[in-house]
Protein backbone atom coordinates (compact mmCIF):
# COMPACT_ATOMS: atom_id res chain seq x y z
CA UNK A 1 0.00 0.00 0.00
CA UNK A 2 1.55 3.28 -0.93
CA UNK A 3 1.88 6.34 1.35
CA UNK A 4 -1.15 8.00 -0.80
CA UNK A 5 -3.24 5.37 -0.58
CA UNK A 6 -2.59 4.81 3.77
CA UNK A 7 -3.68 8.47 4.00
CA UNK A 8 -6.52 8.06 2.13
CA UNK A 9 -7.95 4.94 4.24
CA UNK A 10 -6.92 6.89 7.65
CA UNK A 11 -8.80 9.98 6.00
CA UNK A 12 -11.89 7.96 5.00
CA UNK A 13 -12.05 6.06 9.12
CA UNK A 14 -11.82 9.74 10.41
CA UNK A 15 -15.23 10.52 8.60
CA UNK A 16 -16.71 7.62 9.51
CA UNK A 17 -15.78 7.94 12.93
CA UNK A 18 -16.56 11.76 12.93
CA UNK A 19 -20.36 11.04 11.43
CA UNK A 20 -20.81 7.86 14.36
CA UNK A 21 -19.90 10.95 17.02
CA UNK A 22 -22.51 13.02 15.73
CA UNK A 23 -25.19 10.40 15.74
CA UNK A 24 -24.34 9.09 19.58
CA UNK A 25 -24.36 12.60 20.46
CA UNK A 26 -27.92 13.30 18.50
CA UNK A 27 -28.87 9.97 20.00
CA UNK A 28 -27.67 11.46 23.72
CA UNK A 29 -29.27 14.52 23.33
CA UNK A 30 -32.45 12.95 22.63
CA UNK A 31 -32.08 10.59 25.57
CA UNK A 32 -31.68 13.67 27.86
CA UNK A 33 -34.17 16.14 26.72
CA UNK A 34 -36.98 13.35 25.28
CA UNK A 35 -39.40 11.17 26.53
CA UNK A 36 -39.58 7.45 25.67
CA UNK A 37 -43.47 6.71 25.33
CA UNK A 38 -43.04 4.12 27.54
CA UNK A 39 -41.83 6.17 30.57
CA UNK A 40 -44.81 7.78 32.60
CA UNK A 41 -46.03 11.40 32.01
CA UNK A 42 -44.58 13.49 34.69
CA UNK A 43 -47.51 16.27 36.09
CA UNK A 44 -46.42 19.01 38.73
CA UNK A 45 -48.82 21.03 40.23
CA UNK A 46 -49.13 24.46 42.08
CA UNK A 47 -51.61 25.33 44.13
CA UNK A 48 -52.46 28.22 46.52
CA UNK A 49 -53.77 26.34 49.54
CA UNK A 50 -53.96 22.72 51.32
CA UNK A 51 -54.25 19.30 49.54
CA UNK A 52 -56.86 18.61 51.65
CA UNK A 53 -58.48 21.84 51.96
CA UNK A 54 -62.02 20.37 50.55
CA UNK A 55 -62.45 22.86 48.25
CA UNK A 56 -60.41 24.26 45.30
CA UNK A 57 -56.72 22.50 45.63
CA UNK A 58 -58.43 19.50 46.51
CA UNK A 59 -60.76 19.08 43.99
CA UNK A 60 -57.37 19.53 41.68
CA UNK A 61 -55.58 16.28 43.71
CA UNK A 62 -58.56 14.32 43.85
CA UNK A 63 -58.55 14.37 39.71
CA UNK A 64 -55.36 13.97 39.46
CA UNK A 65 -55.21 11.05 41.73
CA UNK A 66 -58.67 9.56 39.33
CA UNK A 67 -56.32 10.38 36.43
CA UNK A 68 -53.68 8.14 37.53
CA UNK A 69 -56.18 5.20 37.54
CA UNK A 70 -56.08 5.32 33.38
CA UNK A 71 -52.75 7.01 32.66
CA UNK A 72 -48.82 6.00 32.92
CA UNK A 73 -48.38 9.60 35.20
CA UNK A 74 -46.04 10.64 38.16
CA UNK A 75 -47.20 13.44 40.30
CA UNK A 76 -45.59 16.19 42.39
CA UNK A 77 -47.39 18.73 44.55
CA UNK A 78 -46.56 22.15 45.82
CA UNK A 79 -49.13 23.58 47.94
CA UNK A 80 -50.08 26.52 49.92
CA UNK A 81 -48.53 28.83 47.38
CA UNK A 82 -50.79 31.72 48.14
CA UNK A 83 -48.08 34.12 47.11
CA UNK A 84 -47.72 34.73 43.89
CA UNK A 85 -43.74 35.12 43.77
CA UNK A 86 -43.83 31.62 45.39
CA UNK A 87 -45.79 29.65 43.05
CA UNK A 88 -43.99 31.48 40.06
CA UNK A 89 -40.34 30.17 41.68
CA UNK A 90 -42.13 26.65 42.21
CA UNK A 91 -43.41 26.76 38.27
CA UNK A 92 -39.90 27.61 36.76
CA UNK A 93 -38.49 25.02 38.69
CA UNK A 94 -40.61 22.22 37.59
CA UNK A 95 -39.93 23.36 33.99
CA UNK A 96 -36.85 23.55 34.45
CA UNK A 97 -36.73 19.96 35.78
CA UNK A 98 -38.58 18.36 32.99
CA UNK A 99 -41.82 17.91 33.95
CA UNK A 100 -44.24 17.06 30.92
CA UNK A 101 -46.59 18.96 32.22
CA UNK A 102 -47.37 21.88 34.91
CA UNK A 103 -50.58 23.05 36.52
CA UNK A 104 -50.55 26.28 37.87
CA UNK A 105 -53.94 26.01 39.59
CA UNK A 106 -54.75 30.12 40.67
CA UNK A 107 -56.25 32.59 38.23
CA UNK A 108 -53.58 34.60 39.83
CA UNK A 109 -50.98 32.89 38.50
CA UNK A 110 -51.57 33.85 35.44
CA UNK A 111 -49.25 36.52 35.11
CA UNK A 112 -46.14 34.94 36.18
CA UNK A 113 -47.25 32.32 33.95
CA UNK A 114 -47.61 34.52 31.26
CA UNK A 115 -43.71 35.24 31.38
CA UNK A 116 -42.60 31.64 31.86
CA UNK A 117 -43.89 29.51 29.61
CA UNK A 118 -42.34 31.27 26.09
CA UNK A 119 -38.79 30.05 27.89
CA UNK A 120 -39.61 26.21 28.09
CA UNK A 121 -41.38 25.91 24.95
CA UNK A 122 -41.25 21.80 25.51
CA UNK A 123 -42.98 21.92 28.32
CA UNK A 124 -47.12 22.26 28.32
CA UNK A 125 -48.32 24.40 31.05
CA UNK A 126 -52.18 24.60 32.34
CA UNK A 127 -53.76 26.97 34.29
CA UNK A 128 -57.24 28.21 35.21
CA UNK A 129 -59.83 28.99 36.31
CA UNK A 130 -58.86 31.11 33.45
CA UNK A 131 -59.98 31.74 29.35
CA UNK A 132 -57.12 32.86 28.65
CA UNK A 133 -53.71 31.07 26.77
CA UNK A 134 -51.67 34.04 26.21
CA UNK A 135 -51.62 33.53 22.38
CA UNK A 136 -49.45 30.48 23.25
CA UNK A 137 -49.37 26.89 21.77
CA UNK A 138 -48.08 25.62 24.80
CA UNK A 139 -50.48 26.73 27.02
CA UNK A 140 -54.07 25.76 28.04
CA UNK A 141 -56.54 27.35 30.58
CA UNK A 142 -59.64 25.59 31.81
CA UNK A 143 -62.67 27.00 33.30
CA UNK A 144 -65.72 25.24 34.66
CA UNK A 145 -69.84 26.73 34.39
CA UNK A 146 -69.69 26.66 38.09
CA UNK A 147 -72.80 29.24 38.07
CA UNK A 148 -74.79 25.45 36.67
CA UNK A 149 -73.94 23.41 39.83
CA UNK A 150 -74.78 26.73 41.66
CA UNK A 151 -78.37 26.92 40.11
CA UNK A 152 -78.78 23.19 40.99
CA UNK A 153 -77.63 23.71 44.62
CA UNK A 154 -80.35 26.93 44.72
CA UNK A 155 -83.02 25.35 43.65
CA UNK A 156 -82.46 22.69 46.49
CA UNK A 157 -82.07 25.43 48.79
CA UNK A 158 -85.18 27.26 47.94
CA UNK A 159 -86.79 23.84 48.86
CA UNK A 160 -85.74 23.60 51.92
CA UNK A 161 -85.48 26.67 53.86
CA UNK A 162 -88.01 27.71 56.05
CA UNK A 163 -87.40 30.99 57.39
CA UNK A 164 -87.11 31.68 53.43
CA UNK A 165 -83.43 33.30 54.12
CA UNK A 166 -80.51 31.90 52.49
CA UNK A 167 -76.75 32.95 53.38
CA UNK A 168 -74.02 33.24 51.25
CA UNK A 169 -70.44 33.55 52.35
CA UNK A 170 -68.57 34.16 49.47
CA UNK A 171 -64.43 35.01 49.43
CA UNK A 172 -63.28 37.06 46.67
CA UNK A 173 -66.10 38.28 43.53
CA UNK A 174 -64.23 36.42 40.83
CA UNK A 175 -64.18 33.82 38.27
CA UNK A 176 -65.67 30.63 39.12
CA UNK A 177 -66.92 32.03 42.37
CA UNK A 178 -68.25 34.32 41.44
CA UNK A 179 -70.26 32.49 38.85
CA UNK A 180 -71.28 30.11 41.02
CA UNK A 181 -72.99 32.08 43.59
CA UNK A 182 -75.33 34.31 40.79
CA UNK A 183 -76.23 30.80 39.89
CA UNK A 184 -76.99 29.28 43.14
CA UNK A 185 -78.92 32.66 43.82
CA UNK A 186 -80.75 32.74 40.58
CA UNK A 187 -81.32 29.00 41.03
CA UNK A 188 -83.43 29.84 44.51
CA UNK A 189 -84.86 32.81 43.16
CA UNK A 190 -86.86 30.73 40.21
CA UNK A 191 -87.52 28.33 42.42
CA UNK A 192 -88.74 30.87 45.06
CA UNK A 193 -88.98 34.51 44.64
CA UNK A 194 -90.27 35.15 48.19
CA UNK A 195 -87.03 33.76 49.51
CA UNK A 196 -83.92 36.28 50.71
CA UNK A 197 -80.78 35.65 49.21
CA UNK A 198 -78.26 37.40 52.03
CA UNK A 199 -74.50 37.53 50.08
CA UNK A 200 -71.42 38.61 51.94
CA UNK A 201 -68.25 38.35 50.40
CA UNK A 202 -65.16 38.49 52.50
CA UNK A 203 -62.54 39.35 50.30
CA UNK A 204 -60.29 36.48 51.26
CA UNK A 205 -59.71 32.84 50.51
CA UNK A 206 -58.23 31.59 53.38
CA UNK A 207 -59.39 33.88 56.50
CA UNK A 208 -61.30 30.99 58.30
CA UNK A 209 -62.38 33.57 60.96
CA UNK A 210 -63.81 35.77 59.21
CA UNK A 211 -65.75 33.57 57.13
CA UNK A 212 -67.48 32.18 60.91
CA UNK A 213 -67.97 36.01 61.35
CA UNK A 214 -69.72 36.15 58.23
CA UNK A 215 -71.99 33.09 58.91
CA UNK A 216 -72.94 33.84 62.44
CA UNK A 217 -74.37 37.16 60.78
CA UNK A 218 -75.74 35.41 57.83
CA UNK A 219 -77.37 32.88 60.94
CA UNK A 220 -78.44 36.37 62.94
CA UNK A 221 -80.44 37.60 60.38
CA UNK A 222 -82.60 34.23 59.99
CA UNK A 223 -80.93 32.02 57.70
CA UNK A 224 -81.42 28.72 58.03
CA UNK A 225 -79.47 27.19 55.05
CA UNK A 226 -75.96 28.44 53.53
CA UNK A 227 -73.38 28.39 51.28
CA UNK A 228 -70.07 29.48 50.36
CA UNK A 229 -66.54 28.68 48.46
CA UNK A 230 -63.17 28.03 48.58
CA UNK A 231 -60.87 26.97 51.47
CA UNK A 232 -62.17 29.39 54.15
CA UNK A 233 -65.69 27.82 54.19
CA UNK A 234 -64.63 25.32 57.26
CA UNK A 235 -64.91 28.60 59.26
CA UNK A 236 -68.50 28.85 58.03
CA UNK A 237 -69.40 25.22 58.18
CA UNK A 238 -68.40 25.13 61.96
CA UNK A 239 -71.31 27.53 62.53
CA UNK A 240 -73.40 26.38 60.80
CA UNK A 241 -73.47 22.76 62.62
CA UNK A 242 -73.61 25.05 65.94
CA UNK A 243 -76.87 26.52 64.67
CA UNK A 244 -78.21 23.24 63.07
CA UNK A 245 -78.22 25.44 59.06
CA UNK A 246 -77.66 23.02 56.25
CA UNK A 247 -74.92 24.08 53.93
CA UNK A 248 -74.31 23.70 50.22
CA UNK A 249 -70.87 22.46 49.36
CA UNK A 250 -68.65 23.84 46.05
CA UNK A 251 -65.70 22.65 44.31
CA UNK A 252 -64.86 19.50 46.25
CA UNK A 253 -67.43 17.45 48.57
CA UNK A 254 -67.94 18.94 51.79
CA UNK A 255 -69.97 16.29 53.10
CA UNK A 256 -66.70 15.77 55.84
CA UNK A 257 -67.31 19.00 57.22
CA UNK A 258 -70.64 18.33 58.45
CA UNK A 259 -72.32 15.08 57.58
CA UNK A 260 -75.71 16.20 59.64
CA UNK A 261 -75.64 19.30 57.73
CA UNK A 262 -74.55 19.05 54.04
CA UNK A 263 -77.38 18.47 51.84
CA UNK A 264 -75.41 18.11 48.42
CA UNK A 265 -71.89 19.60 46.59
CA UNK A 266 -71.14 20.47 42.85
CA UNK A 267 -67.24 18.89 42.42
CA UNK A 268 -64.92 20.05 39.98
CA UNK A 269 -64.01 17.01 38.17
CA UNK A 270 -60.81 18.22 36.62
CA UNK A 271 -60.23 15.58 35.11
CA UNK A 272 -61.89 16.67 32.04
CA UNK A 273 -59.39 19.00 31.18
CA UNK A 274 -56.40 17.01 32.33
CA UNK A 275 -57.74 13.82 30.11
CA UNK A 276 -57.45 15.84 26.61
CA UNK A 277 -54.27 17.68 27.50
CA UNK A 278 -52.70 14.38 28.01
CA UNK A 279 -53.88 12.71 24.38
CA UNK A 280 -52.80 15.86 23.19
CA UNK A 281 -49.33 15.11 24.64
CA UNK A 282 -49.40 11.27 23.47
CA UNK A 283 -50.81 12.32 20.23
CA UNK A 284 -47.60 14.70 19.69
CA UNK A 285 -50.30 17.49 18.61
CA UNK A 286 -50.49 19.84 21.56
CA UNK A 287 -51.86 23.21 20.85
CA UNK A 288 -53.27 25.42 23.90
CA UNK A 289 -56.72 26.09 24.05
CA UNK A 290 -59.48 27.00 26.24
CA UNK A 291 -61.44 23.89 28.13
CA UNK A 292 -64.12 24.11 29.65
CA UNK A 293 -66.00 21.64 31.83
CA UNK A 294 -70.44 21.93 32.43
CA UNK A 295 -72.76 19.30 34.10
CA UNK A 296 -73.33 17.86 30.04
CA UNK A 297 -69.88 16.80 29.56
CA UNK A 298 -69.32 15.55 32.81
CA UNK A 299 -66.67 18.19 34.25
CA UNK A 300 -69.13 19.25 36.33
CA UNK A 301 -70.85 16.88 39.18
CA UNK A 302 -73.71 16.59 41.79
CA UNK A 303 -72.53 15.12 44.47
CA UNK A 304 -74.85 13.82 47.10
CA UNK A 305 -74.51 13.38 50.92
CA UNK A 306 -75.50 9.52 51.73
CA UNK A 307 -76.11 10.26 55.15
CA UNK A 308 -78.67 13.29 54.82
CA UNK A 309 -82.16 12.37 53.91
CA UNK A 310 -83.10 14.36 50.90
CA UNK A 311 -86.91 14.38 50.20
CA UNK A 312 -87.82 12.73 47.53
CA UNK A 313 -89.63 15.96 46.04
CA UNK A 314 -86.16 18.09 46.59
CA UNK A 315 -84.57 15.36 44.85
CA UNK A 316 -86.57 15.26 41.43
CA UNK A 317 -86.28 19.16 41.66
CA UNK A 318 -83.16 18.97 41.80
CA UNK A 319 -82.89 16.49 38.95
CA UNK A 320 -84.83 18.09 36.68
CA UNK A 321 -82.96 21.25 36.77
CA UNK A 322 -80.12 19.50 36.20
CA UNK A 323 -81.45 18.06 33.13
CA UNK A 324 -82.92 21.68 32.23
CA UNK A 325 -79.16 22.72 32.22
CA UNK A 326 -77.55 20.29 30.19
CA UNK A 327 -80.16 20.29 27.31
CA UNK A 328 -79.97 23.67 27.15
CA UNK A 329 -83.99 24.17 28.21
CA UNK A 330 -83.02 25.80 31.78
CA UNK A 331 -80.52 28.69 31.67
CA UNK A 332 -78.85 29.70 34.54
CA UNK A 333 -79.13 33.60 33.73
CA UNK A 334 -75.17 34.35 34.63
CA UNK A 335 -73.02 35.36 31.45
Amino acid sequence: MTKLTRSIVRSAWVVVLAALALVTAACADEDTRGRSPDDPIRIALVAPSASNDLAFTQSMVDSLNRLAEEYEITIDVTDGTFVIEDAAVAVRSYAEDGFDIVLAHGSQYGGSLSEIAPDFPDTVFAWGTSRDTFGLSNVYSYSVASDEGGYVNGVMAAHLTDSKVVGVVGPIEVGDIKAYIDGFVNGVDATDSSVTVNVNYIDSFSDVALAAEAAQAHVEAGADVMTGVSQMTVGATGVAREHGSLWFGAQSDQTPLGEEIVVASVVYSWEYQLRQIVDDMLAGEVNGRVIVADLANGGLTMVYNPGFSLSDEVKSAADAAEAGLKDGSISTGVQ
